[in-house]
């Protein structure tokens, strides 16, 4: 470790130190100076910490201001799990003080009473029907993605007039994202779109009627994530107007702010199909919501496996016969997993994308039953061939090679299906498709080495 990472980590751990004394003390102005000294991966790492109740002082000694400024470099689990335990009144305070973008956020992932409940206390009118109008957006489209106070001008104005106001109001405009000016009419319908450049260019007379870029490229406020991620792959640019289906313009969807979301989604279908259901999961948590977390996916998967392990004990007479058969038994059940694994993937990815719909059956079973039979085949007679070497038995190179032939061909089929399946049924595809995938291929797995076995058991014998 070089001297100036441990002058770092030594600068870190005083930090910390000095945040616990703080709290303990209940000072909030040692408690600002500490987070101060930390960026903004130490302040999660330090909120992860501390106890609940620790985390509820440091929020309350620190005041709504620089409360809200703690939360807004928090994760967004962290984030509500300190509003939770915040007393109403206390945290619409602080979500008042937090981009609309980011309190509606974290509104979304309380329970709907708790949600309306802080609703309610929140002082300013504006702030409350802002907030109100942001939850009735469906999580991750362009409504709730948008930053709201974009710097608009009437089409009668000046640039004189624009450069003006711009220099007068500079201070309001510095805590906006201020890459255009946007042009209204007096119906606050979007005209046009104006560029800093061409405006410090040009004669201060003319009205920005003539220099706007006219009939700007606009998204609709109900426009879901995955086409907002196709549209910032096409075009490079910072962001994208928001409009209602009238025209108006309600704010600024940006390209971080789209990267975030994907970034976010991507992560949340990981955690489900990885089996951490009913929310992200963080070690800070309490006990039992993480046991029941993944309880709830641990239990039923018993239940499947056991339904697999049945086709064994069903078959046991065989398996005593050949006892081989249990070294490739595994085997054949985790590559043809695998192999469907690779289809549930693609599958999930063209259903984001929007490539693939819920309907288009006959599509996956034509491309996926190509791939299947091919990489069945090669499989199989790998793995048929490897057995033939190790038992020079040519009937359980048989046997082996068959079975791993037909359950990939069969997994893949299921995994490029059951997403599409799962999506119809309004059930999400990354959380259920691997359950469902590994019960089926282990079960038919086993079916088929076991059965095929018992056919051949007389050329089997003693192997």
């Amino acid at each position: 470790m070089t001297t100036f990472q441990l002058e770092t980590k030594q600068s870190v751990e005083e930090a910390l130190n000095s945040l616990d004394d703080a709290i303990k003390a209940r000072d909030g102005t040692a408690a600002l100076e500490a987070i101060k000294l930390l960026d903004w991966e130490d302040q999660r790492r330090a909120m992860s910490r501390i106890s609940h109740e620790k985390c509820e002082t440091l929020i309350h000694i620190l005041g709504a201001e620089d409360g809200a400024k703690l939360l807004s470099h928090l994760a967004e689990a962290q984030a509500v799990e300190i509003i939770e335990d915040l007393p109403t009144e206390e945290a619409a305070e602080i979500l008042a003080f937090l981009p609309s973008e980011q309190s509606s956020n974290l509104l979304r992932e309380l329970d709907d009473d708790d949600a309306e409940e802080i609703i309610a206390k929140v002082s300013d009118s504006e702030d409350r029907q802002e907030m109100q109008r942001r939850l009735e957006y469906e999580d991750g489209c362009a409504g709730s993605l948008m930053r709201g106070g974009p710097v608009t001008f009437q089409q009668t104005s000046t640039v004189g007039e624009v450069i003006a106001d711009l220099g007068e109001h500079a201070e309001d405009y510095t805590d906006r994202d201020v890459q255009y000016l946007y042009v209204i009419d007096e119906k606050k319908i979007l005209k046009g779109v104006l560029r800093l450049r061409d405006l410090v260019l040009s004669p201060r007379s003319i009205p920005v009627s003539e220099l706007m870029i006219r009939h700007p490229l606009t998204v609709i406020d109900s426009m879901p994530l995955e086409d907002l991620v196709e549209l910032f792959e096409k075009k490079n640019f910072f962001g994208f107007p928001v409009v209602d289906a009238e025209g108006h313009l309600l704010g600024v969807v940006p390209r971080d702010a789209v990267r975030h979301e994907h970034a976010e989604d991507q992560a949340d279908m990981f955690l489900a199909s990885s089996g951490i259901v009913n929310g992200e999961e963080l070690r800070s948590m309490d006990l039992k919501s993480r046991c029941i977390k993944r309880l709830s996916w641990l239990g039923p998967n018993i239940v499947l496996n056991m339904a697999a392990a049945s086709i064994i004990a069903a078959n046991e007479a065989t398996l005593k016969e050949v006892i081989a058969l249990a070294v490739f038994l595994p085997i054949v059940s985790d590559m043809s997993g695998c192999s469907g694994n690779q289809a549930v993937a693609v599958s999930i990815r063209e259903l984001t994308l929007g490539i693939l719909r819920p309907g288009d059956y006959w599509r996956v079973v034509i491309k996926e039953g190509a791939v299947g039979i091919i990489n069945g085949l090669v499989l199989g007679l790998l793995l048929g061939f490897t057995a033939y070497l190790w038992k020079g038995n040519i009937y359980l190179g048989l046997v082996v090679a068959i079975a791993l032939s037909l359950n990939t061909i069969l997994s893949v089929l299921l995994g490029g299906l059951v997403p599409l399946f799962l999506k119809r049924m309004k059930v999400d595809p990354a959380l259920a498709s691997g359950p469902i995938l590994t019960t089926c291929t282990d079960m038919c797995g086993f079916l088929l080495v076991l059965s095929l076995a018992s056919a051949m058991l007389a050329q089997l014998a003693g192997v």
